[in-house]
């Protein structure tokens, strides 16, 4: 089956030869003479928000598709929704782009998988959003369950492939029982995947729980891309996201959501900072309040924190347990620094473990220890959906 599909992308001419290493990268949205050739008198839906951009030409997808007379019927809207303004979890409603008319339905609100009608008037649905590499990133989660949609009512499912900013492997696998809305996939915290990858991985390992049928995946390859090359994204891809170094901290700060620590939300600089009400966490302040446009709610409102200033750490990227450690370690108190969220921090790692080794002690090098047989085999499943060039060390 993998032999077939590769056949086909080579066909479609959506696998192009390895250009030179100065070429400019070309997101799969870009290479428009491909896209427009999958899609042209096709009934179209898109899987899109803000970060759905041509950088070549600073154009959103939809705008682009609607000039070149494609026929795009709808929209489907991610969490923070269609503009990337939500607050993280805040239910998206149905409503209609006011720039085009096109409709936009919400995928992250009565349901988190378009239904047979919403998808039934539709031939092809196409996935353009940018992804972080972290495994509880709702926007692959979203991308599973649409996959699921397009099996079970035989709809064309294409991707155009994005660069991975967090492009590691590392950290605790998903294990059974702990499914969620953040671990809908058995995968590693960092899944060192392209969008396009991680499709053909959950088609062709059956993981579509829904339907045992898999999707008609196509996949638009980047070109001028391989794994480990830097990417700086042009666009915030969710509210508290807002640079580069929030992105590369937010795989190792995103576990302190489901304790009493805030992680900035509430401030310019949301995962670049930690801090709780007491003193004991560090001199540093910031006093989280209401901010439209990253989060009106945030933890610890109109209160002052005491934490660590993370703006200008020279942190390289990967997975990191030293802060979460660190402040275990200062709170001094198992339910006061879990908060009354155990099971929430247990579906971020996908794990109950990593909670109960962080209770007992255990170090930072003898945690990631245990993950190394499972990750080892995941490495081996990674390597047949690999797309572009690996890791010289194969990661």
């Amino acid at each position: 089956m993998k032999q077939i599909l590769m056949g086909l992308l080579l066909l479609a001419g959506l696998l192009p030869g390895l250009a030179s290493a100065s070429a400019p990268l070309r997101l799969g949205a870009e290479r428009m003479e491909v896209v427009t050739r999958l899609l042209k008198g096709k009934r179209v839906g898109l899987v899109v928000n803000q970060t759905s951009i041509l950088e070549e030409r600073q154009v959103h997808l939809l705008d682009t598709l609607l000039a070149t007379g494609i026929d795009v019927r709808k929209v489907f809207a991610p969490e923070h929704g269609f503009r990337g303004t939500a607050d993280a979890g805040a239910e998206v409603k149905d409503s209609k782009d006011l720039k085009t008319g096109v409709p936009i339905i919400s995928i992250y609100g009565k349901n988190k998988k378009p239904s047979a009608a919403q998808i039934g008037d539709l031939d092809v649905v196409v996935f353009d959003i940018q992804d972080v590499g972290a495994r509880f990133y709702t926007y692959i989660s979203t991308m599973h369950y649409v996959m699921e949609a397009c099996a079970e009512n035989g709809k064309e499912f294409i991707v155009l492939d994005r660069p991975n900013p967090n492009d590691f492997v590392d950290g605790p696998i998903r294990q059974k029982g702990f499914e969620s809305f953040v671990g809908v996939d058995p995968i590693p915290v960092l899944h060192g995947l392209t969008v396009g990858e991680l499709a053909w991985m959950i088609n062709e390992e059956g993981w579509l729980a829904s339907t045992p049928d898999t999707c008609r995946l196509h996949i638009v390859k980047m070109e001028n891309w391989k794994h480990g090359d830097p990417y700086w994204l042009p666009v915030k891809p969710s509210p508290n996201l807002p640079n580069d170094q929030a992105i590369r901290l937010y795989p190792s700060l995103c576990f302190f959501e489901a304790t009493d620590i805030s992680v900035g939300r509430g401030t310019y600089s949301p995962f670049q900072m930690l801090g709780g009400t007491d003193p004991r966490y560090g001199s540093f302040t910031f006093t989280p309040v209401s901010l439209p446009g990253f989060d009106t709610n945030p933890l610890h409102k109109d209160k002052t924190c005491y934490g660590i200033d993370l703006r200008e750490y020279p942190f390289q990227g990967g997975l990191s347990l030293r802060f979460f450690l660190d402040f275990y370690r200062k709170a001094g108190n198992e339910q006061a620094f879990f908060f009354t969220r155990p099971h929430w921090f247990d579906l971020l790692a996908g794990t109950k473990q990593l909670r109960f080794q962080i209770i007992r002690g255990l170090s930072e090098e003898e945690i990631k220890a245990s993950w190394q047989p499972e990750l080892d085999q995941y490495k081996k499943l990674r390597k047949k959906y690999l797309l572009y060039p690996d890791y010289p060390s194969g990661k």
